[in-house]
């Protein structure tokens, strides 16, 4: 019989301290699938908070036991970070506004700072004023309508190069936001399997 598993890279599991083959992988076999989601393949033995490892030879491990006449073929991740919770989380709405308030006024103020920074540093007012002599032969005063244009273009590049309008996106592209914090989640899994591997070794 042939196995096709496709272990994920991490998962949670909340409360239950028995893994299941189901909860750390897609499964595909030409048979008697039902049993094969429920084969037991990691047992947590602390109910505390923290991170556990299961390696994909532990996984082949647990069916080989189940069914020695299997053909296992792994189509997924090599090791499985388990993030444990002896309960459920608790999440308090009032505290996630706070933190999203607290979060926006920090990328405004440093935005605001970083722009008007950069405006001072290539000296826009001038250029302005240059761009007034030229077109319209006054550089004395920097006429409203290239203020007003810029701005807006500015607010427009913004929101065009960020890929959203208020909640909805321009198009079904990742935002370079979205793109960045895929980056940082994918660099501080394969970190945490690296520690973990190492804790497991003995290192």
């Amino acid at each position: 019989m042939d196995i096709y598993i496709k272990p994920v890279k991490k998962v949670q599991v909340i409360e239950k301290q028995i893994v299941y083959l189901e909860d750390v992988a897609e499964i595909w076999t030409s048979e008697k699938l039902g049993s094969l989601k429920k084969l037991p393949v990691f047992c947590i033995t602390e109910k505390k908070r923290d991170n556990y490892l299961l390696s994909s030879v532990d996984i082949i491990r647990q069916i080989n036991l189940w069914d020695q006449t299997a053909t296992i073929n792994n189509l997924g991740e090599m090791d499985t970070v388990i993030e444990y919770f002896p309960q459920q989380k608790k999440t308090s709405k009032v505290l996630e506004y706070c933190k999203v308030a607290f979060v926006c006024a920090i990328l405004f103020v440093g935005a605001t700072t970083t722009i008007m920074c950069f405006h001072s540093d290539n000296q826009l007012p001038l250029i302005f004023q240059k761009y007034a002599g030229m077109f319209l032969g006054n550089e004395e005063e920097i006429p409203m309508v290239l203020s007003v244009s810029y701005s807006i273009g500015l607010s427009a590049g913004i929101m065009i190069f960020f890929n959203h309008i208020g909640k909805k996106s321009i198009s079904l592209d990742p935002t370079p936001i979205e793109v960045e914090m895929t980056t940082y989640e994918k660099e501080t899994d394969d970190s945490l399997i690296d520690r973990l591997n190492q804790k497991r070794n003995g290192a």
